[in-house]
């Protein structure tokens, strides 16, 4: 017996695979299909081209706004600066190492004010006595500002003049504060190794001073007593306390000469015989920057 025939069969005799198509382009002629496509096509140009268009102007308003100048801030005065006193120093000091000296006026006070009142003043022997008062003084002292140290001494223990010195280089090197020296009627052996913490050009003289520099002194008795071999170290350890002794001496000549005409061949000749300087030539070599 025969299958029996669908609706669908009845209705769309033939092939179902072949005859579904063709209902369909018979419902869509070839005209209206070429339409539709046509439509599709324009649209799809039409909505693109107007991407592209305003994707560019995007871009070059863009590069406007990077290219064209930001309006600048209003400028303000400056406000007015506050005196600083310890620029004013500075520029005194400087003033005076520019101006020529004037024959009618052979003072110098009235450019270094600050030097009338050391803060702290130390005379007499180089010893322990002069470390502890140097010590409370600079304790006393103002903490900011400019630092100055007068000395009048005929010398005394070298040792304790370059621990006075080691002080006052700390407090320069760690404050930043400027440090004066002023020497006064005499500045002999160890006080010229204090002096030369200071650099050449923060040291002042007042008229008349004069600074002497020697070779250290020693004074030892060496009792030689006992085994041989004995003896041979002790001779051994004193020369090598000499030895020591001398490259210190030399450290102080070079500290003493830094930034000024002095050669240190020149030094080491003079001082074994006590090189004894007045102030104007101290000035005048650059062992220190004035008189006053």
């Amino acid at each position: 017996m025969a299958a029996e025939e669908t609706l669908l069969e009845r209705l769309i005799p033939g092939d179902l695979e072949h005859q579904i198509p063709a209902a369909i382009q018979k419902a869509l002629p070839g005209g209206f299909r070429n339409r539709v496509l046509q439509v599709g096509l324009g649209l799809l140009i039409t909505f693109g081209f107007a991407f592209l268009v305003r994707r560019w102007v995007e871009r070059r308003e863009a590069q406007r706004r990077v290219i064209a100048p930001r309006p600048t801030a209003p400028t303000l005065p400056p406000a007015p600066l506050e005196p600083d006193p310890i620029a004013e120093v500075t520029a005194a000091m400087t003033d005076a190492i520019d101006a020529p000296a004037s024959p009618q006026d052979d003072s110098q006070a009235a450019r270094y004010p600050l030097l009338a009142r050391p803060h702290v003043a130390l005379s007499g022997p180089v010893d322990q006595a002069m470390y502890a008062s140097f010590r409370d003084q600079l304790a006393a002292a103002p903490r900011e500002g400019s630092l100055v140290v007068s000395l009048s001494t005929l010398g005394g223990d070298p040792e304790v003049a370059r621990l006075m010195g080691d002080e006052i280089r700390l407090l320069r090197d760690y404050s930043g504060r400027e440090t004066l020296f002023l020497g006064k009627v005499a500045v002999y052996s160890a006080g010229a190794t204090f002096m030369a913490a200071f650099p050449a050009d923060k040291r002042f003289l007042t008229r008349g001073t004069r600074l002497m520099i020697h070779e250290r002194q020693i004074q030892s008795t060496l009792d030689l007593s006992g085994p041989l071999r004995m003896q041979v170290a002790s001779l051994k350890a004193k020369l090598h306390e000499i030895e020591e002794s001398v490259r210190i001496e030399e450290e102080g000549f070079r500290d003493i000469i830094a930034g000024s005409k002095v050669r240190f061949e020149e030094v080491a000749e003079r001082a074994p015989a006590n090189w004894y300087i007045e102030a104007e030539e101290a000035r005048s070599l650059g062992l220190v920057l004035d008189i006053i």
